[in-house]
């Protein structure tokens, strides 16, 4: 199977934090910041992949500051490394104060997603290519990442 550039796999997706999103002291859900994370993930996933995904792990995630109401929440997600039918996708979440321009990092997150073919049975994925400095750390970090994940997996199991 070729492999594709992490490029072709990168999307971005925004979102102005409305009223509805709100908790009672006028800042975004973390669950709403959290559900964004995920649809952001999928979507540079599936963009890699080419199929369905289903999302296998979200790693911690650790809010820097809250989501105001009114800011435009803006995520950036690309694949770091493909593991057969898994994929290890990085979003990273920046809110923008529209009237001032002023933009704050929220939060970032690892995900696993599997791929899965018609039938819903995982499905191998090609292999992604990292070009730039920092695409091959990502890459050599997920690695790290997995490790860690399956060995927690196997801790939870007993």
């Amino acid at each position: 199977m070729q492999g594709k550039p992490v490029r072709e796999s990168a999307s971005e997706y925004s979102e102005l934090a409305l009223p509805i999103d709100a908790n009672g002291w006028g800042h975004v859900l973390g669950g709403k910041v959290m559900h964004l994370v995920d649809l952001a993930g999928a979507m540079a996933a599936m963009r890699h992949a080419r199929r369905g995904v289903v999302t296998a792990a979200v790693d911690s995630l650790h809010f820097l500051h809250p989501v105001n109401l009114g800011e435009l929440i803006m995520l950036r997600s690309a694949v770091n490394r493909v593991f057969h039918s898994s994929l290890e996708v990085g979003v990273r979440v920046v809110t923008e104060n529209l009237l001032t321009g002023s933009q704050r990092h929220t939060c970032s997150a690892y995900l696993t997603f599997v791929a899965m073919d018609e039938n819903g049975v995982p499905a191998a994925v090609a292999p992604v290519i990292p070009e730039t400095e920092a695409e091959q750390r990502r890459f050599r970090e997920a690695g790290e990442r997995r490790e860690y994940r399956l060995a927690m997996r196997d801790r939870i199991r007993e």
